[in-house]
Formats: structure tokens, sequence, C-alpha cells
């Protein structure tokens, strides 16, 4: 495996001034002392160096710039009591200055924060008003060793006009006391008073608090709920959406925030119901352009949206196939993905595992294959089973540069070419890669 290239590949005219003050100690957004140019070309030279480790013959790298800040549509932090007040952060799993990770003896540190640039400006908004909310009735929310607040997750649609918010409880308790509804329905009401765009609030359960403290090791109970449980997510079919205008906020940042304004089209957005928790990309200026990317220009009979989620690319291929079985296993996002009633749309709960061994012996023979594992990459048997199934074009979504080059080994070694591979930058000021690959017969 090729090394990182972060930070040794920085050269002294690499250098800029991180656009938050919280750089280094918060443990996150590594690059933030890269120009945005130099953070760019450096993910792109990681991503070729593994790629052609695996001897791979590869197309010329497609890179897609984002907005640098205020690019995410959804945040998630913790909280926890400082001076008696509650605050906001991260658990900063770094050493100071963002080099080295911490050793497995060391536990996270709590670091409250002021701000967060890279977050759609209404997120933090939303965050200072619930943290003022709280701490104004404290005596309710912070007092109860048996219910502790410990995050916050905060959902908002690309521009900006509604909001979702789930506060993360702590109890060993199977149920909240009566007294935590009114209270609960009081901090809401509240909240949309100083926050008109949020539409719904939700409180999950969590575990008391452990040595495990992993998000990924946790199952949130559901609990109250108060509004919509989710909100209508569009985005633009036909990559319409442009940043018209820039302002400057020197309280976040010296450099211009993107505005974002759509364009007069002919084309209706595509709208995705999106229930609070479920997984959605993050990036509110690029969807339209990944979206656009895998589902433009490919029709056929029948296409395959494997890991589908909530359906982002399903929902647009419906509109040039015949029919599109989507995959997803994860709740809430398949009742999403069932509930959008497009009759020629068909929803499986189900593992792409499971599903592939099953089309494996049928009938089916898809023209397109879509696909967006997890971090963990599609693996060995799903690609062996991509392979016999013999889609003649297959789009692999990936979030994995260290997953993505085994699987695609594997899916040249039965046939198939990398024909093209694109990488989005759907988390600037991070070292996290995006890409996409489309696999041809």
């Amino acid at each position: 495996m090729p090394p990182s290239l972060y930070p040794a590949a920085i050269q002294p005219h690499d250098r800029a001034n991180p656009p938050c003050p919280h750089f280094g100690p918060c443990g996150g957004c590594e690059l933030q002392h890269q120009p945005y140019a130099a953070q760019l070309r450096d993910k792109a030279t990681q991503l070729r160096m593994r790629l052609e480790a695996t001897g791979l013959a590869l197309p010329t790298l497609q890179l897609h710039p984002s907005p640098p800040l205020a690019y995410r549509n959804r945040i998630r932090l913790t909280l926890a009591e400082v001076d008696g007040q509650l605050r906001a952060g991260y658990l900063n799993s770094s050493n100071p200055g963002n080099q080295q990770p911490a050793t497995n003896n060391q536990q996270p540190a709590f670091l409250p924060i002021t701000e967060c640039p890279i977050a759609a400006p209404i997120l933090w908004r939303a965050t200072e008003a619930f943290l003022a909310q709280i701490n104004q009735a404290a005596s309710a929310w912070l007092s109860n060793p048996k219910q502790i607040p410990d995050q916050l997750e905060i959902f908002t649609t690309a521009d900006e006009s509604r909001l979702q918010l789930t506060l993360y409880l702590r109890t060993a308790a199977k149920s909240l006391p009566k007294k935590f509804t009114s209270d609960f329905i009081t901090l809401c009401e509240s909240l949309r008073i100083r926050i008109p765009e949020l539409t719904g609030a939700g409180i999950a359960l969590l575990p008391m608090l452990s040595r495990q403290r992993s998000r990924r090791n946790e199952q949130p109970r559901p609990g109250l709920t108060w509004g919509s449980p989710g909100l209508n997510y569009s985005v633009p079919t036909n990559n319409e959406v442009v940043i018209l205008s820039a302002v400057k906020n020197p309280r976040i940042s010296p450099l211009p925030l993107p505005v974002l304004e759509p364009r007069t089209s002919n084309l209706e957005p595509a709208t995705y119901w999106v229930p609070r928790r479920a997984f959605f990309q993050v990036n509110r200026f690029l969807l339209p352009e990944l979206l656009a990317l895998v589902t433009n220009n490919r029709t056929g009979q029948l296409a395959f949206d494997l890991y589908a989620g909530v359906g982002l690319f399903s929902r647009a291929l419906a509109a040039r196939f015949a029919q599109v079985t989507a995959v997803e296993i994860a709740e809430p996002a398949f009742t999403a993905l069932a509930s959008t009633k497009l009759p020629n749309l068909h929803a499986v709960k189900t593992t792409t595992l499971d599903f592939l061994r099953v089309a494996v012996t049928g009938r089916d023979h898809p023209d397109l294959i879509v696909l967006d594992p997890p971090r963990s990459g599609a693996g060995t048997e799903v690609c062996s089973l991509l392979a016999r199934i013999n889609a003649p074009t297959l789009v692999y979504v990936s979030c994995s540069p260290e997953a993505l080059p085994t699987d695609l080994a594997t899916l040249a070694a039965s046939g198939y070419t990398l024909a093209e591979m694109h990488l989005f930058d759907l988390f600037p000021q991070t070292t996290h890669i995006e890409t996409v690959a489309v696999l041809t017969r």
C-alpha cells in the first residue's frame, strides 16, 4: 500500500492559513493548512499511486472540485457539560498539530468549538440556538445523570430552507419519563421561533457511556419525536445548480463562501424523502454533478442499484430504464426507498451479497449496475458475482481509496475494462477521497 501523502508532500509554497480556529486540536479537516488546489493535487496523486500499484491500465483521472467551505449539509457534534453549560464540539483522537493518530491507550478528549466553517451556515446557527435553549432550561436537561445529552445531529437541505435535528441521549432506562415529552416539545417550539427552518426533531437513545464509545458500535433506539420525521431533499437532475455569487463572512473566514441558487430549467429536480438519521451524501454543492455522472446518458431495460440508500441514483435511473431494482438493508433508508412509489422501481430489503447470490442464478440480465458500497468496499465475493452477472456497464461509487483498487483489480481480471476514473472531492479540507469508476465489457 502506498504511504500516505499527508503531510509529507506539502511544500513550503503550499502553505495556507487554516480558515478554522480549531485546526489541529479538533482532529478533523486535516488539510486546512494547504491551499485548495494543493489539496486536490495531492489527493489525485495518492489515488493514482494506489491504482497504479494494481497494474491496471488507467484512464485519465477526471477531477471534480468543490467549494472548499460551507459544503456540508449534515454535522454530528458531541455534547458535554463544561462549567455548568452544555457545549458542542468534537472528540479529538489526534495529537495537537494533527500529525499522528492517538495511541490505543489514549482516550479522545472533548474539544468545545465556536464555529465549523465546512458546515452550511444554518447548521451552526441551529447549534447555537439549541445550546442557548438547553442552557436556559438547564434544570430540565443538565441535572439528571440518568439522561445525559451526548450528541447532536443536524441535517439541512441544499438551499438551507428546511432543517432536521436529532438529540442523542445516554440512558439506562427503556423509555424516557413523561416530563421529558413536555420538555422536548417546549424545546422544539422555542427553537422553531429562533430557527423557523426547523421542520422536525427527535431523540435517539444510546446506552450509558463506556470505554467503547465508537458510534459504529452503538445502535440508537428511537425516542421522542416532534414535527416531521424527515425532509424532502431536492437535487437538480441536469446539474443546473450553480454558484451565482459569493459572500465573505470574516467571522468564519476571509475566503468567499458560496451561495447556492438554481438556474431556470425545464426539468424538475429529483426530490428524495430523507428520514432523520438516514444516510445521504453530505456535499450539497457536488450532489447534482455526482448524480448526473452516474445516471445521465444511461438507458436500457433493467438497472440494478446496489447499496441504494434512500434511492439517490435509483430515482434518476427510473426515468431512463424500464425497470430498476434497488437493494438496501439499512433502516430507515429502506423505508424511504420503498416509499418512492415509482411503478418501475422495485425496492428489495436484503444485503447486496445475498441479493447477488440469487440474481446470479436468475434470468434477469441488467444493462447497468450501480454500486455504492460502504468504506469496507464491495469485497471479493460481490465482485465475483458481479462478473458472473456480466452487465455491460458497472458504475462503482467508492468512499474508500484503500478498498477500491482491490475491487477494481478483481473486476478487471474477470474481463472488465476501467473506462473512466473520476475523483469527486466531496470532503474538502479532509483526506477523504470519493471516486466514481466506470467499467465496461
